[in-house]
């Protein structure tokens, strides 16, 4: 992933021709009398293209605590000591324990195997208490949970097993006798009471070495062991995905490509490596989660296998190319290192297809899968910013793929972004090497995703396929999934060329959260669907197999040029700004400022530390991000901006922005971004960023540059020390107004798919093209106010399902502001 984070209001359509028998009744919003007229005209005469049982599944990466804390069932944290501050600064190996009386973390040959090298001494008459994830470990009156350790006691000792929390106990204990070496121990509780802050507790008569302390609750997802938990496991069940996309995301192609061994001193910082993750839990290797906390790989590439087949989804792993992205950028060139991974990736291919006979089969086979996985699609690399190093390293691991798996269809990628010289390069490299599919990445405001409906329009029907592995518009709101909504038409009516698309982020635990928008949001205690959830449902359940060609008109729309006052920011980075001058196009001044006095013109937005030091305007935080400070009329337009600005310490480079109307409305020029590797036009509107235009390149410390931004009616030409950089015009509609028409083949259905994202009615004449429909249909609508959020509490972003009666070849419905609906209608 690149860097980048109220009141229901519903009114169901009614007209003379067409009436509706709602399911529950709803309120009309305030200012119902806002109606804008739209016409949709279906053509069921034409054929469109058709619709892979595959085009929508879902993403999942370990960020948010989403597998260990998640949707893993493990209710015990650091559950083998393995914790390490390679994983977090903060982390110690008891980090989620506390001891009472002699406990020590040991790390050596008295170990439980070489992979898992920690383990704990425990004295006599002493204990260790674990404290779960969120408040506390979970219980609910009446389950049953299933307790586990290894554990080694020479001289013989008797553990005492507790579950209780400050109120007492939760359980009834459980007492294991241990006698000799390493060997694993069970007891089994049944819950009391239910409890949000239960806690597991160990005590030891005498003295003992334990390790992998687990506890799981016996109602796992269909019940399999080593399991997944159940409520966030149906969840995505209930979106019946095409495939499932594991497991990374920045896992994958972040750290060092070593393994997990003597001979790489045990790396704990490593890309996400299969093998790592196979075979018994006990042996498999920890790791270091790019995203701040430490991995157990309890969750693996079987369990991963296994829960894709569990929902009848396509499995579809992503292995690591050699190129770091996300941030570290970096080739490695070490060709028996090279040659490891790509023997690592066969073997991958093996272990889920081969039979139980071969050699990974049959670990496969051991696990309990003596059956394939039936794998027929796999990512090679994930977000490179290096193109054509990436690119010569993909084309060496699907040369060896195909030449012995010609079947598979081996996935390339196109970079972090949506546009800009490495999505340039790479989709060129991609072309022409005839790649069977490129994987592309996106997080953009709202305003991007409802402007770029047909960026597939104009796709290369005979070029590589694309897959949308990652894209969300940079919220939960519902405006947010009302854009989402708007975009998936564009998808559908694109199959032909789009074969696979995934939302990103899946999971967020709240506790734990290092990205958003997410998905699916959990705590210890429950879990709750995002307004995007409800989009991505109603799509993914609804997808058709055809699409019905359609057309629609347009919302009415007046663009005025590019208006407002113009800003200064940084982000992790200290600058000095220096001679601001503004001239309008008749060439009087709008504002100057040398800073030779105060900084009075300038307002600020409370972020970062400004201040004027010898005739410049300072900011000293290399910590703050977006200290945006701003200066003049928003209604200004059709002005020269000119800057001088100078690096003087941080990660990055200058934030210059123009046509600000606020803190959350702005156009910003972003030099030296993304760690200094890059530079960007961006768009903020209602918050949410989208990229115009991006090159690569970076900014010196120490150095002053002269920027100068032209802005003549939505054209704005950028020059860097007198030099054109780039220019663009920004005249895209962000049409609200969007729809498809899909068909059903099992049941003749069509499916009318609107969206409508603003704040008025859209009263719409449908013409179904003279197609024989029943006078009934089925109606689900999603509505709300454009602000409203879901949370564990409140859900105002539901479906409501109705009856349309009246339907025929031609008839009016008037879709509620803010809302996504569905009509299914029957041919006869």
């Amino acid at each position: 992933m690149p860097r980048t984070a109220a009141r229901t209001r519903w009114r169901l359509g009614l007209t003379t021709t067409a009436l509706l028998t709602a399911a529950a009744l709803v309120p009309a919003p305030a200012h119902a009398e806002d109606v804008t007229d739209y016409a949709i005209t279906v053509d069921p005469s034409a054929k469109g293209a058709a619709i892979d049982d595959t085009l929508y599944g879902v993403f999942f990466e370990d960020i948010n605590r989403a597998a260990d804390g998640g949707l893993y069932a493990e209710l015990v944290q650091n559950r083998s000591f393995e914790y390490s501050t390679a994983d977090n600064g903060s982390y110690t190996p008891l980090t989620s324990w506390a001891a009472g009386g002699t406990a020590e973390v040991v790390n050596d040959s008295g170990r439980l195997n070489e992979r898992n090298r920690n383990y704990l001494s425990l004295g006599a008459g002493s204990s260790v208490t674990n404290a779960g994830y969120n408040t506390g470990i979970r219980v609910d009156k009446g389950k049953r949970y299933d307790f586990s350790v290894w554990a080694r006691a020479t001289s013989g000792t008797t553990l005492t097993v507790s579950l209780k929390d400050t109120a007492g106990t939760l359980a009834t204990a459980r007492q294991v006798a241990v006698k000799g070496g390493w060997a694993k121990y069970k007891a089994t509780f049944t819950a009391t009471r239910t409890s949000n802050r239960g806690r597991l507790a160990v005590a030891s008569t005498n003295a003992a070495a334990l390790d992998e302390v687990s506890l799981f609750p016996r109602d796992t997802y269909k019940n399999q062991p080593n399991g997944l938990r159940k409520d966030l496991a149906e969840k995505i069940a209930a979106l019946k995905p095409g495939f499932v996309r594991f497991p990374g995301g920045c896992l994958v192609n972040t750290g060092s490509m070593e393994d997990y061994s003597e001979a790489s001193n045990w790396q704990r910082k490593r890309s996400y490596q299969w093998k790592d993750t196979v075979g018994p839990v006990e042996q498999r290797a920890t790791n270091a989660n790019v995203w701040g906390y430490n991995q157990s790989y309890g969750l693996g590439y079987y369990e991963y296998f296994r829960f894709s087949e569990d929902i009848g989804a396509m499995p579809l792993p992503v292995v690591p190319a050699l190129v770091t992205g996300c941030g570290q950028n970096k080739a490695t060139d070490d060709e028996a290192l090279l040659k490891r991974h790509i023997q690592d990736t066969l073997d991958l291919i093996e272990f889920a297809n081969g039979p139980a006979t071969s050699t990974w089969g049959k670990v496969r086979a051991q696990m309990g899968h003596p059956k394939p996985f039936h794998l027929t699609h796999l990512g090679v690399g994930n977000e490179e910013n290096l193109p054509k190093e990436f690119f010569a390293r993909f084309e060496r691991f699907r040369t060896a793929i195909k030449a012995k798996y010609p079947d598979i269809t081996v996935i390339s990628n196109s970079g972090p972004d949506d546009a800009g010289t490495t999505f340039d390069t790479a989709w060129q490299l991609n072309r022409e090497g005839k790649v069977d599919m490129v994987d592309e990445h996106y997080y953009n405001s709202p305003n991007w995703f409802l402007q770029n409906n047909d960026r597939y329009d104009s796709y290369d029907r005979k070029g590589p396929k694309v897959f949308l592995g990652e894209y969300a518009s940079q919220g939960n709101a519902w405006k947010n999934g009302l854009a989402e909504a708007a975009f998936m038409t564009g998808l559908e009516r694109n199959a032909d060329v789009v074969k696979l698309a995934s939302y990103a982020p899946l999971l967020a635990n709240e506790d734990y959260v290092q990205w958003r928008p997410d998905m699916i949001w959990f705590n210890n205690r429950a879990s709750w669907n995002s307004a995007n959830y409800e989009v991505q449902k109603l799509f993914m359940t609804n997808v058709g197999d055809r699409v019905v060609p359609s057309k629609a008109t347009t919302t009415p729309n007046v663009s005025g040029p590019i208006t407002g006052a113009v800003g200064l920011s940084t982000w992790a980075t200290s600058a000095a700004y220096d001679d601001v001058k503004v001239t309008s196009a008749d060439g009087s001044t709008l504002l100057s400022d040398d800073f030779s006095g105060d900084a009075s013109k300038w307002t600020t937005s409370g972020r970062g530390s400004w201040s004027v030091q010898d005739g410049s305007y300072v900011q000293s935080d290399t910590a703050a991000e977006n200290t945006l400070v701003t200066a003049g009329d928003p209604a200004w337009k059709d002005y020269d901006l000119h800057v001088k600005a100078t690096k003087k310490a941080g990660k990055e480079g200058f934030l210059v922005a123009f046509g600000v109307k606020d803190t959350s409305n702005y156009y910003w020029w972003n030099l030296g971004g993304w760690n200094n590797t890059q530079s960007a036009i961006e768009q903020a509107v209602d918050g949410g960023k989208g990229t115009l235009m991006t090159k690569p390149g970076s900014v010196e410390t120490g150095r002053a540059y002269d920027i100068d931004i032209k802005v003549r009616g939505r054209q704005v030409t950028l020059f860097l020390d007198g030099k054109e950089w780039g220019s663009f015009k920004d005249d895209k509609p962000a049409e609200p107004f969007r729809q498809v028409v899909t068909q059903d083949a099992k049941t003749g259905d069509l499916i009318v798919k609107v969206v409508n994202a603003q704040s008025a009615e859209a009263r719409t004449a449908v013409d179904l093209g003279g197609a024989k429909v029943a006078s009934t249909a089925r109606v689900t609508t999603l509505a709300a106010d454009e602000d409203a959020v879901n949370t564990e509490t409140d859900t105002p972003v539901t479906p409501v399902t109705s009856t349309l009666r009246g339907v025929a070849p031609k008839f009016t419905y008037t879709f509620p502001a803010n809302s996504v609906t569905f009509l299914r209608i029957k041919q006869k």
